[in-house]
């Protein structure tokens, strides 16, 4: 399989072989999840593959750039991300707001891209009342594992993808703790890590949450690539943090009405929310000229913001929908063709759903 170099091949390879290979392999998952005995952690497991699909359909466009290995690529980005998925809606939807259990939660997803790493030694749930999943956190992580013990040189690259892991760790202790502690926890956090003057806090932080430059990582890691200064610096902050922004945008309506913290609120106003996105639109691209393949990563920035403005749930008011054709106009005619492609395809899953 090549890397798309335009969006009509961009869109064929999505739609026609990426992703119903990612739907076998959440459909495996899911069973999986279904064999969790504790009723908890059983239901949280499956409501983030149900709720949460586009997110590993996504993610598998860089399975492309592992070429003949993409299979293997899209097995550890499903593991990955669903791991990741799994673990925000706990900490979401439980009634811990305790930072060591975060914390050792997301052992999970550092283990998941560790060598020699052994999942089984450890309790990821260890507080918490809820422990019984049937080794279903651990199979992930073997998952994982499996895939980065078969790329050459991996240790060469590892580093990078453990800076990028490890500050998504740290976002998810920092934002799940309780409200009067959050804001004063992200800010020193970002005051400590952040080197860009012109990123806010909140935007720094969405940068953090993106999975996206890991799986950049491991797809050339398998293709016997290493890039890692490259992927890291070029996604680091700009298309991470339009990722995770988007994310936020499409999910305002549904956090504020379960309580939980999302970034997009901090803006003003909508005339600075679309201006701040429309920045980062533009920053994603300039920062990803010049890169290998950087024909695909431009791609990349269009698909996903078609990707996510044609979710549903920016159809909700007429208010979201007049952002969402603010930055198709900003990102352009690539992002319209696929937002109108993601429009079809979301509509087909459903029918497909209830036949």
């Amino acid at each position: 399989m090549k890397a798309p170099s335009s969006i009509r091949q961009l869109l064929t390879t999505s739609f026609r072989q990426l992703f119903p290979v990612v739907n076998q392999e959440l459909n495996h998952w899911r069973k999986e999840a279904r064999q969790i005995p504790n009723d908890e952690l059983r239901t949280q497991a499956l409501a983030s593959m149900n709720t949460k699909t586009f997110h590993c359909e996504g993610g598998s466009i860089y399975a492309t750039l592992a070429r003949e290995r993409w299979g293997e690529a899209i097995k550890f980005i499903v593991a990955y991300q669903t791991i990741s998925d799994y673990l925000d809606n706990l900490c979401d939807r439980s009634q811990s707001l305790d930072p060591d259990d975060f914390r050792q939660l997301h052992e999970a997803q550092l283990d998941a891209i560790r060598l020699g790493a052994d999942s089984y030694k450890k309790n990821y749930y260890a507080y918490r009342d809820d422990q019984d999943d049937h080794h279903y956190l651990q199979k992930l992580v073997d998952q994982c594992q499996n895939v980065i013990r078969s790329i050459p040189n991996y240790i060469d690259i590892q580093p990078h993808i453990e800076r990028l892991a490890s500050l998504y760790v740290d976002l998810q202790v920092h934002k799940h703790v309780t409200e009067e502690e959050r804001i004063p926890r992200l800010t020193a956090w970002y005051d400590h890590y952040n080197q860009d003057p012109n990123l806010r806090w909140y935007e720094f932080s969405a940068a953090t949450g993106s999975t996206l430059g890991v799986f950049c990582l491991v797809a050339y890691g398998l293709n016997g690539d290493n890039k890692g200064r490259m992927v890291e610096d070029a996604f680091f902050p700009s298309l991470q943090g339009l990722h995770i922004l988007l994310d936020y945008l499409i999910d305002q309506e549904e956090d504020a009405a379960e309580g939980d913290l999302n970034f997009i609120d901090y803006y003003h106003d909508e005339d600075e929310k679309v201006s701040r996105m429309k920045h980062m639109i533009k920053r994603a691209r300039r920062d990803l000229q010049g890169v290998d393949d950087a024909r695909f990563h431009q791609l990349i920035v269009d698909g996903l913001v078609g990707l996510y403005l044609s979710d549903d749930k920016m159809r909700q008011t007429t208010e979201q929908m007049k952002v969402a054709k603010e930055l198709l106009r900003e990102a352009g005619w690539r992002s319209r063709i696929v937002y109108v492609g993601g429009r079809v395809y979301r509509r087909y899953k459903y029918k497909m759903k209830f036949k």
